[in-house]
């Protein structure tokens, strides 16, 4: 019997976080990819990123990850196989996977993580997947086996994925159109109107990182911007404040919040009784945001508990799932669920 290497993996669609048994380590690279003429992989993750909106016409540089599924098997196998190698040099013979899964996955998205797993560039793997929102709940220490009603939210970088956990099962999970890319793209579409200027994804993302807070320390930050003047074609300067983007942002939000109101107003009274006592779990990248939990908690009307970990949350739990053998029952292989 030899030792083979464990890892958890988060595929996210912001980014690829893996977790490595035997390094004890946790990577966290962006989910980019590089292609030079359509063939040669040339940078993935974080490398890859930094060409983003700069490449040239012969290099594409994409997202193989789209709103938590598998997009692009062939590129999300060669992304995932460097990414592993970057967190541990040897993957070694036949390594055990562990990956988060999203709930009540298409027949097609099943076959989709079949064949990035199944590949020599991986080693021949095992597989196991562990639900997203199990992990989530691991990771906040909830005790899944006792809850009589949790709700977590886990917005992410494309969407928010809504899960009611009940009786040791996840009862019902639902993904709304509404994460950090949707604030982003708002974010764009403000400064447009506002200031007649076209700015790149990046740098929307940028100003979405450094001004918006639900906070009042924020309010007065303002940072100055490259974009395109709508009106003359030219390269300009103007300044974006907090304001503004705080505005873009409430736009975007504030249509999720009343969609995550609503799923809760069909969500069974006993169990909504629950989670009222409990306060709904609040995850993801887009959890950052300074003084979100206050915000979604009055325009829902429930008390939001906000993770420290929001952005590791799922890979976190995948750690504890890959080093507690208790947790282990929570992982399955994909012939095990229908």
């Amino acid at each position: 019997m030899f030792n083979r290497n464990v890892f958890g993996v988060d595929l996210g669609s912001s980014a690829v976080k893996i977790y490595s048994m035997k390094k004890n380590r946790m990577v966290i690279e962006h989910n980019m990819i590089a292609i030079r003429n359509g063939s040669q992989v040339i940078a993935v993750g974080n490398d890859a990123f930094e060409m983003y909106e700069k490449n040239p016409p012969e290099i594409t540089v994409d997202r193989p990850i789209i709103n938590g599924k598998i997009a692009d098997v062939d590129e999300v196998e060669m992304l995932l196989s460097l990414l592993l190698r970057k967190t541990d040099r040897s993957v070694g013979r036949k390594p055990l996977i562990y990956f988060s899964a999203p709930v009540n996955m298409s027949e097609i998205e099943k076959r989709a993580f079949y064949a990035v797993s199944h590949t020599d560039n991986l080693g021949n793997p095992k597989v196991l997947l562990a639900d997203r929102p199990i992990c989530d709940a691991i990771s906040l220490n909830i005790d899944i086996a006792k809850s009589r009603g949790t709700m977590i939210l886990d917005i992410g970088a494309q969407s928010t994925e809504v899960s009611v956990i009940q009786n040791d099962q996840i009862i019902v999970s639902d993904s709304l159109p509404c994460g950090g890319r949707q604030l982003t793209e708002s974010i764009c579409d403000e400064v447009r109107k506002e200031e007649n200027l076209l700015i790149g994804m990046r740098t929307a993302r940028r100003l979405k990182a450094v001004l918006t807070s639900f906070e009042q320390k924020g309010i007065g930050e303002a940072r100055k911007v490259t974009g395109i003047d709508t009106v003359t074609g030219l390269p300009r300067e103007a300044v974006v404040t907090c304001d503004l983007v705080n505005r873009a942002v409430d736009t975007e939000l504030r249509k999720g919040a009343e969609a995550i109101r609503i799923f809760l107003e069909r969500t069974p009274p006993q169990v909504t009784r629950c989670i009222a006592d409990e306060g709904i779990y609040l995850t993801g990248g887009t959890a950052r945001i300074p003084g979100i939990d206050r915000y979604l908690s009055h325009h829902i009307g429930c008390r939001i508990n906000r993770s420290e970990d929001y952005e590791f949350s799922t890979v976190k739990g995948l750690e504890q799932i890959v080093l507690n053998k208790e947790l282990k029952k929570w992982a399955y292989t994909m012939k095990d669920k229908p």
